[in-house]
């Protein structure tokens, strides 16, 4: 998936939108964001993470779900690394085959902002 391109970023999320099922993108972006989070607000940030995507609708197994729920209590950097590339693999199987079919990264093709990813 092409998602440090900002044009097809926001258009993935566009499309995702539509299909009602954006919280897979969303979640990967918060990670990233997480990432660059100073060691003294990890805390606060992984748990509003995990209530906002883990404890919801955001697409991963049990296991990982769990293990998430532990490394909460004492959140490093890496906490949602696993998580993330699960999401990531997922999008990048299921969300972004169909976002290259859609209208939407058509319109970005015809309108120039992009090169074909596929």
């Amino acid at each position: 998936i092409i998602l440090f391109d900002i044009s097809v970023l926001l258009m993935t999320s566009k499309f995702l939108k539509s299909e009602f099922s954006e919280e897979n993108i969303e979640f990967w972006l918060a990670c990233e964001d997480y990432k660059k989070t100073q060691a003294d607000h990890l805390f606060d940030k992984a748990e509003k993470i995990y209530k906002e995507f883990i404890q919801s609708d955001v697409n991963i197994d049990f296991k990982t779900r769990k293990s998430i729920a532990k490394m909460t209590q004492d959140p490093t950097s890496s906490s949602f690394d696993e998580a993330q590339r699960l999401v990531y693999i997922l999008m990048e199987r299921d969300s972004y085959p169909r976002f290259l079919k859609s209208k939407f990264y058509h319109n970005l093709l015809n309108n120039g902002r992009c090169t074909n990813f596929t």
